[in-house]
């Protein structure tokens, strides 16, 4: 049976790569899909600053603005996974992990867009079809799994811990 160990040394850098990562794979879907759809990105990206930050929606800065605040989230958002995987699940083998995670994902996707977004930003939830915003919730945590499975969980079968015990004896 294969158990996950944590692999902690370079925590606080794995959720800050992990978080960017999974950004920035929302980031290119919503962009692909922005461009097949003649969406305007830029307005997609100053919609998300205009949620957290309405006073800037107008300013030429704002879809930096946006992208700064995605990624900052984003990188929240991977410490939240990060902190649930070692906390709540640190039972779960990593493909009970990739589940939680699109789970953990969709949730996140539900609440903002059917509940938050449309009481904070109701123009933000008209920009792109439910469908295209789901799916790069989706694609944010495979991404997030793909860097934490990567990066953070290491596993080890039974034979290869007894092993390392077994030189560390001698």
């Amino acid at each position: 049976m294969n158990r996950l160990s944590i692999n902690a040394a370079h925590g606080p850098a794995i959720v800050v790569i992990a978080g960017l990562v999974s950004g920035l794979a929302e980031v290119l879907w919503v962009g692909a899909s922005a461009a097949v759809l003649d969406v305007d990105a830029a307005l997609v990206a100053r919609q998300v600053a205009a949620t957290v930050l309405p006073a800037v929606a107008d300013s030429t800065a704002a879809p930096w603005l946006g992208l700064a605040v995605h990624f900052a989230l984003s990188v929240v958002l991977a410490a939240a996974f990060g902190l649930i995987n070692e906390r709540v699940w640190p039972h779960l083998g990593i493909g009970a992990r990739l589940v939680a995670a699109m789970a953990l994902l969709a949730g996140v996707w539900a609440v903002n867009f059917l509940v938050l977004l449309p009481w904070l930003n109701p123009v933000f939830t008209t920009l792109l079809p439910l469908g295209v915003t789901f799916v790069s919730k989706l694609l944010f945590a495979l991404a997030l799994w793909g860097v934490f499975a990567a990066l953070m969980w290491n596993p080890r079968s039974p034979t290869r811990a007894n092993a390392t015990r077994s030189m560390v004896a001698t």
